[in-house]
């Protein structure tokens, strides 16, 4: 990260998976309404693994590029053998990278051992991708004051909600909604990703009165003075404001689509199962019925039964 292809080619890889998600989710939902569960991934019809080994191939790259591709001198450390200052934020994102890689490794393995607890273990890694990206987003190493600081800021309640509906998540898989709003954040993350690197690398979009700078070998965007400051700040909020609304629209409009696309589908219970339950309703009238003509016989003997004479 840190430039313009750093945002925008990972913003890339969480909007195609959010949108993935969100697809599959309306449509399974749409197709089973009542017996709705939700997945931590999808499969495809070619191969199952395919989303993990495309999250698993973004994150090598990613980390290739931070700290092998990306610095000058192809290798992210000093002379010395130390981390230089103008490498830690590589570090940092690498680190995010790695995280995900271990989310969609994991995955992989958990799904072919076929443990019970593999729904919750892989929404708890997911869980761990996000809670590690919003710690090193939030206790970044660059300068976070200006421009860039307040679309970090605002991408930070979009990283929070993607944590927190991943945890709902584990306790209530039979959630549409929960999976829906999950899906639209990995979605709106990636969108934001990618508007950041647009707007903050770009000249022609830099607001009016700030600049980019040149400072440790990094672009970054400065104002001139407090006011062309807060005005490029209130302008990101808006910008932000008018995203949610229009991945709001798009979202239902995806959800009505798909809704006339995928009619549901009768849930029919198998005849085994129907045998089951009447076998087990004949049992228990059977119980009934025999614990009804036994007590019906004992007042009868006790009606019939008359007094003896006891003779000494």
């Amino acid at each position: 990260m840190g430039t313009l292809v750093g945002h925008v080619a990972p913003g890339f890889g969480f909007f195609v998976i959010g949108l993935w998600h969100l697809v599959n989710h309306i449509k399974l939902h749409a197709l089973y309404p009542n017996s709705y569960t939700s997945l931590p991934w999808f499969p495809t019809s070619k191969h199952r693994y395919s989303e993990l080994f495309l999250i698993m191939a973004g994150c090598t790259m990613s980390v290739a590029m931070e700290l092998f591709i990306g610095p000058a001198r192809h290798q992210p450390f000093d002379t010395d053998g130390t981390i230089p200052s103008n490498h830690l934020h590589n570090f940092e994102h690498a680190s995010i990278s790695m995280t995900f890689f271990v989310y969609a490794f994991f995955s992989i393995l958990l799904d072919k051992i076929e443990t019970k607890t593999k729904y919750s273990l892989t929404q708890l890694l997911a869980c761990v991708a996000f809670g590690q990206q919003l710690l090193v987003f939030h206790l970044h190493s660059s300068d976070h004051m200006g421009v860039e600081g307040q679309y970090h800021k605002l991408l930070q309640i979009i990283i929070v909600l993607c944590l927190a509906t991943t945890l709902l998540g584990i306790n209530y898989p039979q959630s549409f909604e929960i999976s829906f709003v999950r899906s639209l954040s990995i979605l709106f993350q990636g969108l934001w990703l990618m508007v950041m690197g647009f707007m903050l690398w770009i000249p022609q979009l830099i607001p009016k009165g700030c600049f980019l700078n040149s400072e440790d070998g990094h672009q970054v965007v400065r104002c001139h003075d407090n006011e062309a400051l807060h005005r490029a700040k209130a302008l990101v909020n808006i910008e932000f404001s008018w995203y949610i609304i229009g991945v709001t629209i798009f979202a239902v409009t995806i959800y009505l689509m798909l809704l006339k696309f995928y009619p549901e589908k009768a849930e029919y219970e198998s005849l085994t199962k129907l045998i089951e339950q009447e076998e087990e309703f004949d049992d228990i009238e059977a119980r009934k019925e025999n614990k009804y003509q036994g007590s019906k016989s004992f007042l009868h003997v006790g009606k019939s039964a008359g007094p003896i004479d006891m003779e000494r």
